[in-house]
């Protein structure tokens, strides 16, 4: 019988996570697992810690169910799908991924405006289709030069999204719970700030505290012209009063990476030509999720060291202590 901790693994993970989860702990599938009645009865009360992510989040009620539960070590810097209340309630230090995708999610919420603004993709179909010889070239586009882009969100990637837009001239604004010391105007209101906005990139964490934060109101203050770029959470938009504000006009574009129901997309939206849809791959690089999956591993592997994780998420910093 071997002597090292229990893992519950919730969701996949790669060759090269599973090679160091193995080395460290007994690991648990859990969806792979039948009967999770009988392995809690047989193993529950050895098992110290989990591996999840954003999405799948603590499941089945484990906090509850795993007595000796210590550690939560989620792939991603979201992690609006793990109960924190339940988690600081059990003394149970919850990490997340941060830092480490900054750049590959600036870079794509910069990408899709970019796409949006020049009609990349009609572009390419234009091509494609054989229109450009038989119709001729395709229409004017909006430049991206020169634009009032607001972030909602202005924390590590917020930040490194402005420092992008800074580089076409933008104006950066921003709206969060609170200032920060940032060269930027700040907003204590989201509808006046996308009143005054060209284009409102969404980076706010998702959550009860951010649902639908983005509503009709703050559509229709962006405008008929306004872009709304969205490398966040799904739940942070109104999805049904984006697709009302995109098809009545009163908003001009959108730039989606996420989505309120994934991988359900309305169709709504996969109809209109002035939207750009992606499979939430803001970070999906082969280089940044390696990142990723390496400091999930870490935050494990520290824990077991002295008890600490490397990036504890806010509301379990207190418990972050040797």
């Amino acid at each position: 019988m071997s002597d090292k901790p229990h893992l519950i693994q919730v969701g996949n993970v790669n060759e090269r996570m599973t090679a160091r989860l193995n080395a460290e702990f007994v690991v648990h599938k859990w969806f792979d697992v039948q009967d999770k009645d009988a392995l809690l009865a047989e193993v529950g009360d050895k098992v110290i810690a989990i591996s999840t992510d954003g999405h799948w989040g603590v499941p089945d009620n484990l906090f509850e169910r795993l007595a000796n539960l210590r550690v939560v070590s989620s792939y991603g810097v979201g992690y609006d799908g793990i109960d924190t209340d339940a988690a600081v309630r059990h003394n149970v230090l919850v990490a997340h991924t941060p830092n480490v995708l900054n750049d590959e999610v600036a870079d794509t919420a910069i990408m899709l405006w970019l796409a949006v603004s020049r009609g990349l993709v009609r572009a390419d179909t234009w091509v494609r289709s054989g229109a450009w010889e038989s119709k001729g070239a395709f229409e004017l586009t909006r430049s991206i030069q020169k634009r009032t882009v607001g972030i909602l969100g202005m924390g590590r990637i917020g930040e490194t999204i402005a420092k992008r837009a800074a580089a076409f001239d933008a104006k950066i604004v921003y709206h969060s719970r609170t200032s920060k010391p940032v060269p930027y105007d700040y907003y204590d209101d989201l509808t006046a700030m996308a009143r005054d906005c060209d284009v409102l990139m969404v980076i706010t964490p998702g959550g009860a505290a951010t649902k639908h934060l983005v509503n009709a109101e703050v559509l229709e203050a962006l405008g008929p012209d306004g872009i709304l770029i969205n490398v966040a959470r799904g739940s942070v938009v109104d999805e049904a009063a984006l697709v009302d504000a995109l098809q009545s006009g009163k908003l001009g574009a959108a730039g989606l990476d996420v989505f309120e129901a994934e991988p359900k997309v309305p169709q709504a939206l996969k109809d209109m030509d002035n939207v750009v849809l992606l499979p939430h791959v803001g970070s999906a690089t082969i280089e940044t999720r390696r990142a990723m999956g390496d400091l999930t591993c870490d935050n494990l592997s520290q824990y077991l060291r002295n008890g600490t994780v490397i990036t504890a998420i806010p509301e379990c910093a207190h418990l972050n202590k040797a």
